[in-house]
This record gives C-alpha cells, sequence and structure tokens, in this order.
C-alpha cells in the first residue's frame, strides 16, 4: 500500500515551511529530502488514518491480534501470509490442534474462536500456549505467537526452549496500580539499571526485589527517572536484553507481569518516572523462540524482516525490520502503546537508532559532522518515517512522555518536533562523551589532559536539540572494559579503599577525578544526566554475564551494595557526592538553564570555569597546584559562597575550601563591552582552589540568605540519609520550562532579559550546532 504514489496527499504548499530549516540555515540544501520525508509520513499517516481509523486506533493491535478475552470465549488472530495451514496448540488440548483449525483472510491473518467450556475459558490462564503452521514445503512447525504477553522456559533443562503463557490473571491476582504518574521532570537525571543483576547475590535478581531494595536506592540519591534495561523477553541472558525473542513479553527470568507492574508503581510512588529500553532496531535471530521463527518461506512483504542480506544485522547476528510493511507497523507502534497503557511506563530510550536510521547501519562509517552523511541514498526513509509515525504516537497518548534515541551519528532534527520535520525525540544520548572519557583514562598523563578539549566535548551538541549525558553507562561497564572507578584504581580498589589507613595516591586521584568527571558531565554535557546502576559509588570491576566462556558464572553478573553500606570503606565518600550533586541539579535546576558559558579554558592552569543558570564552577584539573586567589568571572554581580565541594571531608576530601567566606565581586572593563572585561565576563571574584578539585559558587540573594541556604550539610547530615525512611525524602521539585529563566531574571540586578541568556547560551557555545555529535 505504501508503494501507491498515486494516492499521495497534494500537500506541496506546506513543503515550502519546513520548521526544521527555520532552526538550522544550513540544512536548506537538503530540502528536497525533507520535502521527501515529510511525503512518506503524511502518506503513511493518511493511510493508517483512512483504513484503521488513525494512528491511535491502529496502535490497539494487541486488542485484535494475539490472545484476547472475549464475551464468551477467547479470540486468536496471527500474521503469517505464507502459512498453508494453522492451528493452535497447548496444554489446555494436549498439544494436538487437529481440533482448533485456524481460518486464513485475503490479508493473510489467521483467526480462531475458542468457546468456553461450562463456563470457564478453555485455555486456562498460566497455560502454555504456542501457534502451529505449515509452510510451503509441507512440514509443520511450532513457534511462540508474536503477540504473546508472557513466555517461560523450563529452568530445571539446560538451553531448553520457551513456551507462550496464555496471560489472563483473574481479578483477584491481577495487580491494581494505586499510584498516579508523577509529574514530569523538567531535566531527566536518570539512572540506568538492570533489574536481573541488582542483587548483591551472584543470582538473578526479581521486579519485586528490585522495587524493595533498589528503588529506595535510587530516591536517595535524588534521581527522578528510572531507566529499565531488559524488560522484553530474550532467551540469551548475555544478551543484556538487546536480542528480543517476545516484544510484548516481560522477562519471566524476574518475575510475572504483575511484579513488573509492581515494580513500576512503587517507582512512582516515589515520585520516580520510569522509562523502558525499547528494541525496535532489530530482533533476535532465534528461530525457535523469537519473531524470526514466523520468516519460513515467506517474501519480504509476507514477514516482518526485510529479505535477503537487508533483513540481517552482519555484526549483532539479528534480523531487521521491514518499516515499510503494514503489519509490522501495526506491530512495533501497538508494541509502544501496549508498555504505555499496560505497565504504565513513562517512556522510553529507543536502543539502535543509528542502526534504523542508515542503510549501512553505521558499520565502518566514521561520521565527521559533513550534512551528505545525514541525507543521501544510504538514509533509510522507511525507519525514519516509523519513527516519526512512533514519537508522534507516544506523544499523543503521553504528552508528558520522555523519549530519547541512542544514535551515534549526530542525525540533524532528531530531536526536532516531527511538526518542524524532525524525527520527534526529547532527548539523544551524548555517546561522544564516555569516548572521550576512556581515551583520556587510558592513553593521556594528568599533564596531557586538554581543558579546550574537554570543554568543547562537553558542549560539542546541536543548539536547541536536548542531549541526556553521561560519563559511563552499562557499555563501558561490560566484559571488556572497565568502569572509570576501575580505569582510575584499578587493583587498589581491592586493598586501598579503607578509611582506616590513609588514602594511596592512587585512590586519593581516583575519588577526585571520578567525582569530577560525573559532575562536569552533569553539569556542562547536556539537558539531562544519566548514570548506570552501581557507578555512582564507583562499582569496581567490570559486568560479565552468565556464558559459555565463564562456565555460566553470575560472580560478576551483580551489584556489591556492601561496598557502598560499609561505613569504614571510601566508596561511600563518592555515592555521597553523586547525592550532593544531583541535590544540586534538584534545587538550582542546572541541566534545564538554557544559559550556559564556559569563559575560562585554561590549559596551563588545568582549570575549566563556567556558568550554568546563576552557578559559577571551578574544575581544577591540575595533579599538584592549589590556586589561591585565583580570579573566576561571572555574570552577576553580588557576594558568592560555596554551594557544593568536592574536597569537603564528607566527599572523602581535605576540606580546605572554607564553605563560610564571602566572596565579592568586582566589575571588570566596560559595562556591554565584552571584549573589556575578564574573560568576557562583567564580573570577577576570588577564589581557593586545590589540585583535582571543583567547587560550585552560588549568588547570594541577601533577603533569603538564612531562608534559602543550599548547605548540602555535614557528614553525619549526609550519610544519615542512608538510613532514612522513604517517606521523609523529600519530593523532587518540579518547576515549569521557564521558572528557571524566571529566576534568573527575577534574581538579577542587571535585570538581564532571558532572551539574551538563550543567545549567550548559543555564543559560548561556539555555534557548534553546525558539528554532529560524534
Amino acid at each position: 500500500m505504501t508503494d501507491d504514489k498515486s494516492t499521495m496527499p497534494s500537500v506541496e504548499e506546506d513543503f515550502e515551511n519546513i520548521g526544521i530549516l527555520n532552526v538550522d540555515s544550513s540544512l536548506e540544501p537538503f530540502k528536497d529530502h525533507f520535502k521527501y520525508r515529510l511525503k512518506r509520513y503524511l502518506h503513511q499517516k493518511k493511510l493508517i488514518e483512512e483504513y484503521e481509523g488513525g494512528l491511535q486506533e491502529f496502535a490497539k493491535g494487541y486488542l485484535k491480534f494475539g490472545f484476547n478475552r472475549e464475551e464468551d470465549g477467547i479470540s486468536y488472530r496471527e500474521w503469517a501470509p505464507a502459512a498453508q495451514e494453522a492451528q493452535i496448540i497447548g496444554d489446555f488440548n494436549g498439544w494436538n490442534g487437529s481440533n482448533h483449525h485456524m481460518e486464513k483472510d485475503q490479508f493473510g491473518v489467521w483467526s480462531i474462536q475458542i468457546p468456553d467450556a461450562d463456563g470457564n475459558p478453555a485455555i486456562p490462564h498460566n497455560s502454555r500456549v504456542k501457534f502451529r503452521f505449515k509452510h510451503s514445503d509441507g512440514v509443520w512447525v511450532d513457534r511462540i505467537p508474536a503477540w504473546i504477553k508472557y513466555a517461560t522456559v523450563d529452568p530445571t533443562r539446560f538451553a531448553a526452549p520457551y513456551d507462550g503463557v496464555y496471560w489472563d490473571p483473574p481479578l483477584s491476582e491481577r495487580y491494581q496500580f494505586k499510584h498516579p504518574r508523577p509529574p514530569k521532570p523538567k531535566a531527566p537525571r536518570i539512572y540506568e539499571a538492570h533489574v536481573g543483576m541488582s542483587s548483591s547475590e551472584p543470582r538473578i535478581n526479581s521486579y519485586r526485589e528490585f522495587a524493595d531494595d533498589i528503588l529506595p536506592r535510587i530516591r536517595e540519591n535524588n534521581y527522578n527517572t528510572v531507566q529499565l534495561m531488559a524488560v522484553m523477553e530474550h532467551s540469551y541472558y548475555a544478551s543484556f536484553g538487546y536480542h528480543v525473542t517476545n516484544f510484548f513479553a516481560v522477562s519471566s527470568r524476574s518475575g510475572s507481569p504483575e511484579d513488573l507492574k509492581y515494580l513500576i508503581d512503587k517507582a512512582h510512588s516515589l515520585g520516580l518516572n520510569v522509562l523502558m529500553d525499547v528494541i525496535h532496531s532489530h530482533a533476535s535471530n532465534n528461530v525457535t523462540d523469537g519473531l524470526n521463527g514466523f520468516d519460513v518461506g515467506q517474501s519480504s512483504q509476507q514477514s516482518y524482516f526485510h529479505a535477503g542480506d537487508r533483513g540481517y544485522h552482519k555484526l549483532w547476528d539479528s534480523r531487521l525490520f521491514n518499516y515499510a510493511n503494514w503489519e509490522v507497523l501495526r506491530f512495533l507502534l501497538s508494541n509502544l502503546r501496549w508498555w504505555l497503557e499496560e505497565y504504565k511506563f513513562d517512556g522510553f530510550r529507543f536502543d539502535g537508532v543509528t542502526s534504523m536510521l542508515y542503510h549501512h547501519h553505521g558499520i565502518n562509517m566514521a561520521f565527521t559532522g559533513d550534512y551528505n552523511e545525514y541525507f543521501s541514498e544510504e538514509t533509510d526513509v522507511d525507519a525514519v518515517v516509523y519513527l516519526m509515525l512512533a514519537n508522534s504516537l507516544v506523544h499523543d497518548i503521553l504528552p508528558d512522555a520522555t523519549v530519547i534515541a541512542e544514535d551515534v551519528s549526530g542525525m540533524p532534527g532528531l530531536g526536532r518536533p516531527v511538526s518542524e520535520v524532525g524525527i520527534g525525540f526529547d532527548y539523544r544520548l551524548a555517546m561522544a562523551i564516555p569516548d572521550k572519557w576512556i581515551d583520556y583514562l587510558k592513553n593521556k598523563k594528568d599533564s596531557e589532559w586538554s581543558m579546550k578539549e574537554i570543554s568543547l566535548n562537553l558542549t560539542n551538541r546541536r543548539y536547541t536539540e536536548k542531549c541526556v549525558s553521561y560519563a559511563e553507562s552499562h557499555d563501558q561497564s561490560i566484559v571488556g572494559d572497565k568502569t572509570i572507578a576501575f580505569l582510575l584504581m584499578d587493583e587498589e580498589m581491592y586493598s586501598s579503599m579503607s578509611c582506616l589507613t590513609d588514602a594511596s595516591p592512587t585512590i586519593e586521584r581516583g575519588i577526585s577525578l571520578h567525582k569530577m568527571i560525573h559532575f562536569i558531565t552533569l553539569a556542562l554535557g547536556g539537558e539531562g544526566y544519566l548514570n548506570f546502576m552501581g557507578n555512582e559509588f564507583g562499582h569496581p570491576e567490570w559486568i560479565d554475564f552468565p556464558r559459555e566462556g565463564n562456565g555460566w558464572s553470575y560472580e560478576k553478573c551483580r551489584r556489591q551494595w556492601n561496598l557502598v553500606d560499609t561505613n569504614h570503606l571510601r566508596y561511600k565518600f563518592m555515592n555521597a557526592f553523586d547525592r550532593a550533586m544531583n541535590l544540586l541539579d534538584d534545587k538550582f535546576s542546572i541541566l534545564a538553564s538554557t544559559k550556559q558559558i564556559v569563559s575560562s579554558t585554561n590549559n596551563e592552569d588545568k582549570v575549566i570555569v563556567f556558568e550554568r543558570g546563576d552557578l559559577v564552577f571551578v574544575f581544577n584539573f591540575h595533579p599538584e597546584n592549589t590556586y589561591e586567589g585565583y580570579k573566576v568571572g561571572c555574570d552577576l554581580p553580588g557576594k558568592y559562597r560555596v554551594a557544593l565541594d568536592s574536597d569537603a571531608t564528607e566527599f572523602g576530601g581535605h576540606g580546605r575550601v572554607g564553605h563560610d567566606a564571602d566572596h565579592f565581586t568586582s566589575p571588570e572593563g566596560i559595562p556591554g563591552i565584552p571584549e573589556t572585561n575578564f574573560n568576557n565576563r562583567p564580573n570577577s571574584f576570588k577564589v581557593l582552589s586545590p589540585p583535582h578539585t571543583c567547587v560550585v559558587y552560588y549568588r547570594v540573594d541577601e533577603r533569603q540568605e538564612e531562608s534559602n541556604n543550599p548547605n548540602l550539610g555535614s557528614v553525619e547530615e549526609t550519610f544519615a540519609a542512608a538510613d532514612t525512611d522513604v517517606a521523609r525524602i523529600p519530593d523532587v521539585s518540579m518547576e515549569s520550562e521557564d521558572s528557571n529563566l524566571d529566576r534568573i531574571e527575577d534574581n538579577s540586578e542587571d535585570a538581564v532579559d532571558a532572551g539574551i541568556l538563550k543567545v549567550e547560551r548559543e555564543v559560548v557555545g561556539d555555534k557548534l550546532e553546525e558539528d554532529s555529535d560524534n
């Protein structure tokens, strides 16, 4: 249907006003590409409206396909156009489908109505089922239903195949959500987590254990969002959840669908939004357990996947979806709606978006930022249109949804609204940042660190397209690599982390840089922040899932919470600082601020000075030099005090910076003429800056000085939080998008205009919006 050009909508008058070109005029040479993209998108959307009643109705496929309870029985439908015959089999009929033959319609959809028996469902809840069909060679095969909502495996049999499970619990066993979704934070502070490996014991953790034991930790550390990995069922545990076999089913290793609902409801009760790591970029190559099993004797138009080489990802050994296919669109769009409505997720992190956007899937492609790399015949417009439809759908269903793209290429417009002919994501992951940190830690001495390069890497993002920054995610923690803490301290983490002895130079440097790297990434790297589970306290070693290569061991597929809970170990210092820097953002809206100004990148001093909102940040990366009376520029005049200090004793530092000192500004140069100012800043004040420390200063409002002091507390107060009852943890502050600018404007003695602040962000960013985020 999508190849029928005769039904293209006539909207040529709209093609001359493509909003994304107004945002970035350098995209003008590619106007024809955007016109074609828009035409394809509108055409697909019009067909869906004409034949399915609209995008939202189209995305209710799970009410039609798969198993659904009806008034007097159960209906089952499956799309398998190449099948010659089909049956439903399972425990309910002794795995003999001779009495349960299915009928096929003109669209290749097989269906059957199974009436109730003696007033009870013919298929009992929690019983096993499969779809049996005969392909063109006359051979019968058994497959798990594509739309199955639960799948399990016999744990006593090694490498046993999965079975589909009919999941329709009685009302008394269904989990009922008790808490509404919390308000959307204006800037996400994301805790990336894997439920299965969240136990301190070498085993698979459950949804309920994670909810009761781990969610309170996340809330204590002042995160406002949880991002769950490996939710969709995947038969191979070591795939980290990225080789999905059953797209509508929760991973049964950690519990039932009702258990996952308990987890999400518990998160909502704590004020935490919950995002799901959704994998629509590819599917498991597993024939027995997964969607790939339906690809028997089918052409591209009869399958979920492309035929031939185009249907396989050579590096991932997985199948690639045919995004132009009507039923594939129904399946994937319905999948998004299912997780939003059935489980109350608050949004998604789309995995592998780079692979979707290009026919080359990013393989052997080093993106340089040349716009011709993004808009050419290598662009997979079918996938682009799918992502536009997906983002439109998600935001229509849940306007406050957060949707993040994992894209290494830096595709322009990825984070602009669909109404502008952008792809519609709210954020993209700033994937270049962790790569730069790993490069520095592995290959450069402290004396070789470039302040300008660090600053440039953190600020090199497209203006008006929001990013989620991170120093390390699960990618930097898996086997074959090391966490930042382990790169910094390595084997000394096994022997030198006790507070009962003096810290060695390696540990001293490691903890200091761990705090600095994560904090400058949060403060300067984007409009959101992400941390992977355990890295907040410098979890040692790497993650290694049970697999043949390690004797199927769970030893390194866990989180050693005992390290941070043991009071005489130094892990507590990194954890306390992580909690404090998140609290600082909670109080001052750092991530949501559009005012971002890097005033100094002094490579000789190894110091970076910048402003975010009203705060002034001083990062001294020098391993030895202490600077007394170090002059730093700022925007607003007045009195400044310490808001956060990585050298404070409660964070394992030496307490060299006085927190009660008042820092008064001095005017610099001629007002309104930046070139006469100090580092282009109209005011300055002097500070003490010890080596390997970062200190943040806030401008004191004399009227609110006593009532609004952001002092983060003593060591006793900091660590007392570890034993705090969840009910006593303060709610995350939620403000409107414009409140930060309003606050800056109200507090400014110069009545700085909010519009000027926006211009400052653009100028100080060196107009890096023309560069790609690679």
